[in-house]
């Protein structure tokens, strides 16, 4: 018998699913091409951060 999905696994299972289309779609959009397609944002670098000034 199996048991009831949790909210925990359902948000998972939904964010895999969200994640696998968008990749099929960057594949399709991108084929044929050189570079393989990146689903996830890279965090960012010192250089994206920007200095916040006292007036």
């Amino acid at each position: 018998m199996t048991r009831p999905r949790s909210p925990a696994n359902d948000a998972k299972a939904a964010e895999k699913r969200r994640l696998d289309r968008a990749l099929e779609e960057g594949l399709k959009e991108t084929f044929p091409a050189s570079d393989s397609v990146n689903v996830t944002q890279p965090p960012p670098s010192k250089a994206d951060h920007h200095i916040k000034r006292g007036d």
